[in-house]
């Protein structure tokens, strides 16, 4: 069985690069419009329109871009909705870069699973009513849930200082709105978010959300061979980040230190490569308001949602913002097999698997001395979140990418079945 699998493995690495010698060299404006359809089990089935526009000059860079446009929008059946578009352009800065990202969420029903990780007790089954019953079987749970819309703009641009090394900034606009859950079917519960409030966990001037300006400014090494879909190469940011309280008023001014490291490992040619992220965010001085311990400071977006930890763009399978925290390391690893190429429509395209492990951790909490003067402390914030699953990826062009992924974590109180996510691009 070891030797048929070798085989085959053998057999598909082999056809895929001689398939590579006639990869067609895209050139000029290339547009991929798209319907949306995915799924997410935090946020439901996906449903709207996208369209990925590409220009590749005179095809020199191929399969880099010279310049990408998108924009969406799409709506989720339990309720949520995006408005987004963003653009990624090389050749605007002489040796540098600008992004762009402008986007709206609507999320009537928004996870809270309270601050801390395992510092805060989980429990898929409860739910609270005003009349005091503790547990309804009949009724769906919104115990964990809270509103919440944002609006987000933002822009970054790079220079490069000499070879890879580049210097980064950006500037960056949050208008965030929380509140209680009003969906019809979750009527009269009590929600931990409820809960945090009366004890001033949440408190009176930022439980309706707030407004946040970010100052970013850091280092970039990039030596990737291509930005979407890399197999060698290592991209790695520090930055610093600055949030005054210019229009709020309430005292939260913060500044933040980001650090990533991306590293792509090839370990046969181009087909088979390991890659990995690590992570590292905290808060150096000031206070952030609750709505955004959850934001994640990272200049050049690879995903819709820059959000954790949890959820399709920081953890996969953990809870959707299932750790709130000042500051958190976070590790994901994986192992990027592409399988199979073929042309389909004058495009070149590429089917691929990445099975993969994530872990995340505190290494900052978040006010955890009111949380344990409030009672609700269950402690275990030092514990780190585990999981692991398994993703299929359709690829065109090297740059549009279809994903799907499926993960479950190592400890049911970070969540129970199997997360799943249709959406887009490798997660780093």
């Amino acid at each position: 069985m070891k030797k048929l699998c070798l085989i085959l493995i053998s057999l598909s690495m082999s056809v895929s690069l001689m398939a590579q010698k006639d990869e067609i060299i895209k050139t000029g404006w290339n547009f991929g419009p798209l319907p949306v359809v995915g799924f997410d089990s935090d946020l439901g089935f996906q449903y709207g329109l996208c369209c990925d526009i590409f220009n590749y000059g005179d095809g020199t860079n191929y399969p880099q871009y010279d310049y990408k446009i998108n924009v969406e929008a799409s709506t989720y059946t339990k309720g949520s909705s995006v408005l987004r578009t963003y653009g990624d352009f090389k050749h605007l800065i002489p040796d540098g870069k600008l992004f762009f990202d402008v986007t709206y969420f609507n999320a009537p029903k928004f996870g809270f699973y309270g601050f801390n990780g395992y510092a805060q007790e989980y429990d898929p089954n409860l739910i609270f009513w005003n009349s005091g019953t503790a547990y309804n079987p009949d009724a769906k749970t919104g115990y964990n849930y809270m509103s919440r819309n944002q609006f987000r703009a933002l822009v970054s641009v790079r220079k490069t200082i000499s070879g890879n090394l580049s210097a980064a900034a950006g500037l960056a606009f949050y208008h965030i709105s929380t509140g209680d859950l009003k969906l019809k079917d979750y009527n009269g519960q009590q929600t931990l978010y409820d809960i945090y409030s009366l004890a001033g966990l949440i408190r009176p001037n930022e439980k309706d959300g707030g407004n946040v300006t970010q100052l970013r400014a850091g280092l970039i090494y990039d030596s990737r061979n291509h930005d979407s879909d890399p197999t060698k190469g290592e991209n790695i940011e520090l930055s610093l980040v600055y949030a005054p309280d210019l229009i709020d008023g309430n005292g939260y001014s913060n500044l933040g230190l980001h650090f990533s490291l991306s590293q792509f490992l090839p370990v046969f040619t181009e087909r088979l490569t390991f890659a990995y992220r690590a992570m590292l965010q905290t808060n150096l001085w000031g206070e952030i308001p609750y709505y955004f311990t959850n934001n994640i400071n990272s200049m050049f977006f690879r995903k819709m949602y820059t959000e954790g930890l949890g959820g399709n763009a920081s953890v996969r399978g953990l809870n959707r913002n299932g750790v709130l925290s000042n500051g958190f390391f976070m590790l994901n690893a994986e192992l990027r097999w592409r399988i199979y190429d073929f042309k389909f429509i004058n495009q070149n395209w590429q089917i691929a698997t990445n099975p993969f492990f994530d872990m995340g951790q505190i290494i900052q909490p978040y006010r955890l001395e009111e949380q344990k003067n409030a009672g609700l402390y269950s402690g275990g914030e030092k514990n780190p979140h585990f999981t692991a699953g398994l993703g299929i990826k359709l690829v065109m062009n090297h740059n549009m990418i279809v994903s799907f992924e499926g993960g479950k974590p190592f400890d049911k109180n970070d969540g129970t079945g199997l997360w799943t996510n249709i959406g887009f691009n490798y997660l780093f």
